[in-house]
């Protein structure tokens, strides 16, 4: 178990006190761990075990407190033979109906502070998040980043270099239990390939109530083989049709809507750099972990340019960058990121092999004037940063804990 300092850092100046700490994300990407993690830190601190009440809603065991009535009768009990504050940790707390309201309700009878994870996004948001509203700070947990990855598969294989290392997290992407596994590739394929029909089967199709189970998968594959592409919806109506599937785009737009709910893609607005507005259409889609799309599809080496992509896209969030595509006059670029006031842009490329591709990638940045970090990262060995842009190789990038 890695101890996630980049994770902890935020939680930490919230433990203890009256907000709701709400973790959110793709389901196994670790936010249990988490869970584990501030029970220890608070052990450390001089906290007794014995004030944590803990509670895992996909256990069977605790199937009969699925609803807000009996969890906040069984929490009250629980907590009346406890001195001293109470830490309450509820995971998957979206199994609870109505959990909104028994959870502001412990918020107000008791002296206690309240850890919930869920897998997904609307957990926060509709008429029952009013009961919570402005009383919670939510902190979404991705899968490894490159740097994680590298701590705990070093535990492993003690002698990976970092390019051994970064080959292997290309393929096997991110997700935790993967060590358990020993990275080996065919019981962590089978793994993620479980994950995946988990995520579509629990967090999609039984929440969500989809009927139509076949359009969802040909949707899910559609969007996985093309992470990183530009695509509309109406395109995606243009390939049903070829296919012989007559379908709307507004159910494509809904059900790729409920696969960003569960964290499994994240849609990418497009940026006007010119006329400083954002677009709308033409998002692009990024798959959670880049290894479940090996799993389940294949070819993240044959399709490195955008697997790359993806992987410092996930990085770029890890980081708390608000991110959209940027439109340059008839240019693209990658990533335009925005965190207090400061931007960043980042150019990502496979290999800068050529005249044309160098003029290509750093010449996106042509007439924008400000005076923000522009990038232009690749697997490239040699720096080749020109004209105030700065080029970096993609492993390097990802391992620096400050760009400037």
């Amino acid at each position: 178990m890695i101890k996630r300092e980049a994770y902890m850092k935020r939680i930490r100046p919230f433990i203890g006190g009256e907000l709701i700490k709400v973790m959110t994300g793709i389901r196994r990407a670790g936010k249990s761990v988490m869970l584990e993690l501030i029970k220890d830190e608070l052990t450390a601190s001089g906290i007794d075990p014995s004030q944590f009440i803990s509670i895992n809603f996909e256990d069977m065991r605790y199937m009969h407190l699925q609803n807000a009535e009996a969890l906040h009768e069984e929490i009250l009990k629980r907590a009346a033979g406890i001195t001293g504050k109470v830490y309450l940790f509820f995971d998957e707390i979206q199994e609870v109906e109505g959990w909104e309201k028994c959870v502001n309700s412990l918020r107000i009878a008791l002296d206690c502070d309240i850890y919930i994870t869920g897998s997904n996004a609307r957990l926060l948001s509709g008429e029952l998040a009013t009961y919570i509203g402005g009383r919670y700070v939510e902190f979404v947990i991705y899968p490894f980043s490159f740097a994680e990855f590298l701590e705990l598969y070093h535990t492993v294989t003690p002698g990976a270099s970092i390019q051994q290392s970064f080959q292997k997290y290309l393929l096997a992407g991110g997700m935790p239990y993967l060590a358990n596994l020993q990275y080996e590739e065919e019981p962590s394929r089978q793994y993620l390939l479980d994950l995946f029909n988990s995520v579509q089967l629990k967090d999609i199709v039984k929440r969500n109530s989809i009927r139509d189970v076949d359009l969802l998968e040909r949707i899910l594959a559609y969007i996985t083989a093309n992470t990183g592409s530009v695509f509309s919806a109406s395109s995606l109506v243009r390939f049903f049709k070829n296919e012989q599937r007559s379908v709307s785009a507004e159910t494509i737009l809904n059900y790729i809507r409920y696969c960003c709910e569960a964290y499994l893609f994240y849609q990418v607005k497009r940026q006007d750099l010119q006329g400083k507005q954002i677009l709308s259409t033409n998002e692009k889609y990024y798959i959670a972990d880049h290894g479940i799309r090996e799993a389940v599809f294949g070819g993240n080496m044959r399709d490195i340019n955008l697997i790359l992509e993806n992987i410092v896209y996930m990085e770029l969030l890890r980081r708390g960058y608000a991110v959209t595509v940027g439109r340059n006059g008839n240019k693209e670029i990658d990533f335009v990121c925005e965190q207090r006031g400061e931007r960043l842009y980042v150019q990502v490329a496979y290999l800068l092999a050529s005249d044309d591709t160098v003029n290509r990638e750093f010449g996106a940045y042509q007439g924008i004037r400000d005076n923000f970090p522009k990038y232009v990262v690749s697997l490239d060995e040699l720096d080749m940063s020109r004209s105030g842009i700065k080029h970096r190789n993609i492993r390097d990038f990802l391992l620096t804990e400050v760009w400037d």
